[in-house]
């Protein structure tokens, strides 16, 4: 079983929706057995609470649903359970790399290393679910495909 983890500061916007993306692209694929996917958070600001309905909004369009998923904080003993732990920007890779106290197997990077590089924005602080929807489904496509040539091996 490969094990994928996302993971962005509050765990109620980006990560949550790669992990949901990520679910039903697993799920379209036929590989809900051969993949786990969850999500977390660098802080704690957010622990408990459910999913941002600017996230729950922009899957419902898409017919994902985040029933039953309320943020939970990212631990040092995740990095021994996943085999990717893809964060969302730069700042959660630093705080990632914090909480796992280094990362000596390389599992750590971010969602759109796999394609631009780029830094998923923060639909807290920008408003843009759509622009969050785009990156999310450009970086889980990437890692999808990558997935399927190592369990194709």
């Amino acid at each position: 079983m490969i094990r994928i983890m996302f993971v962005c500061h509050g765990n109620i916007c980006r990560s949550t929706m790669a992990e949901f993306v990520m679910k039903d692209m697993i799920k379209k694929e036929g590989l809900s057995d051969k993949v786990y996917v969850a999500s977390s958070a660098t802080s704690r600001e957010e622990i408990g609470n459910p999913v941002h309905y600017g996230t729950r909004n922009k899957l419902r369009e898409h017919g994902i649903s985040t029933d039953g998923k309320y943020a939970v904080q990212l631990t040092k003993n995740d990095y021994k359970e996943y085999d990717y732990i893809l964060g969302m920007d730069s700042y959660n890779i630093r705080n990632i790399l914090r909480i796992t106290d280094g990362d000596p197997e390389g599992k750590v990077s971010k969602l759109l290393d796999l394609t631009s590089g780029r830094d998923i924005a923060d639909p807290w602080y920008t408003g843009n679910f759509d622009e969050t929807y785009d990156d999310v489904v450009e970086g889980c496509e990437a890692l999808l495909k990558k997935i399927q040539e190592k369990i194709d091996k």
